[in-house]
């Protein structure tokens, strides 16, 4: 048995204060602030796990070579607070993972910002950057800014609608709150996703007339980045493999890299994890303690957490991923064309 269905009275409450909270909103006694730029919201309706970050890189290379992007994250695991922007002087603990991750990415082609009130940081970047549009990483659930266009994204093996409310489930907000989205995304599909797969998921998660569905898919490197030079994967069977993950699910990473690497030690800790000096030392001790040639490897999340480490940053390399989706001719449409439409009028 699952130990959380004992939580479900729980969810019930949490429910209640979600969804009248949802309500405030769509009546107008919560305050929504609209702003005059096109706004692309990229989240979803779990506590995490369903590749968002990739989804952002995706939107950031459709868009980056013809506008002037800018992200706005919260920025997760950082020890600083308020608005900050990325430059080259920036530490992860000061920008969080994933922006630094987007930064590194593109540096100064885009601008990259952190702001826990999504509000606030709007304001700045508009005052302070001038960007043509703005994309809100994880903030379906800050209903205190409207954005123009939501792109809601759910996990193939956990979708939404076969999860719960927390504590019992991973729903940080009711089911219902699907039906604020333009575009569905499920995410993480296998390569052999059928026709009858894909009628079955969109009735299971009652895909609206007005909504679009995509699949998207993960596609990994075919090298390994690392601090002084990069290995094919043509050379990748070689290693025993100490693969360091901090992410939110990271059973597909690992399951890649037990197909592609001799073997692989699989060292787990949480998503957004700040790292202990003790734990550095756990990591670099099993990595010395693997036999054979050895590689110590993350994911390019986790490397932005990783790579200043003294002991670990000339061994570690990470590996890179994208996503493609089952229709780019048709997203891309809807994106540039929600972008063209809504630019903002001087």
């Amino acid at each position: 048995m699952n130990w959380r269905k004992l939580l479900f009275p729980f969810s019930g409450l949490y429910w209640l204060g979600s969804s009248l909270r949802n309500v405030f909103y769509n009546i107008g006694f919560l305050k929504q602030t609209q702003f005059d730029l096109p706004i692309i919201n990229v989240g979803n309706l779990s506590v995490g796990g369903t590749g968002k970050s990739p989804h952002v890189l995706y939107l950031i290379e459709l868009l980056k070579n013809n506008y002037k992007v800018c992200t706005l994250s919260r920025g997760y695991g950082r020890k600083s607070r308020g608005f900050k922007f990325a430059n080259y002087e920036s530490k992860v603990y000061d920008i969080g993972d994933e922006p630094m991750q987007f930064f590194r990415r593109f540096k100064n082609k885009i601008i990259v910002t952190v702001c826990e009130n999504r509000v606030t940081g709007t304001q700045k970047i508009i005052r302070d950057f001038y960007p043509d549009l703005i994309i809100l990483d994880d903030a379906y659930q800050h209903r205190s800014i409207k954005a123009g266009f939501n792109i809601l994204l759910t996990d193939y093996q956990f979708p939404y609608s076969k999860d719960y409310l927390l504590p019992a489930g991973n729903l940080r907000e009711s089911r219902a709150g699907a039906k604020r989205a333009d575009v569905i995304i499920v995410t993480k599909c296998p390569e052999n996703l059928t026709e009858k797969n894909v009628q079955q998921l969109r009735e299971s998660l009652r895909v609206k007339p007005k909504q679009e569905l995509f699949f998207s898919k993960i596609e990994y490197a075919t090298k390994l980045i690392g601090l002084h030079d990069e290995i094919p994967m043509s050379n990748w069977l070689n290693y025993n493999a100490v693969v360091v993950t901090g992410i939110a699910n990271a059973q597909n990473f690992v399951a890649f890299c037990e197909e592609k690497f001799r073997a692989v030690l699989h060292l787990e800790f949480p998503d957004h994890h700040n790292f202990s000096n003790t734990e550095i030392e756990y990591i670099r001790k099993r990595y010395q303690n693997t036999e054979g040639e050895r590689i110590l490897l993350t994911t390019e999340k986790d490397y932005m957490r990783l790579m200043e480490e003294e002991s670990l940053k000339n061994d570690m390399y990470y590996l890179p991923i994208s996503v493609t989706l089952n229709d780019e001719k048709k997203f891309n449409e809807l994106i540039i064309d929600y972008v063209r439409e809504n630019q903002k009028r001087s």
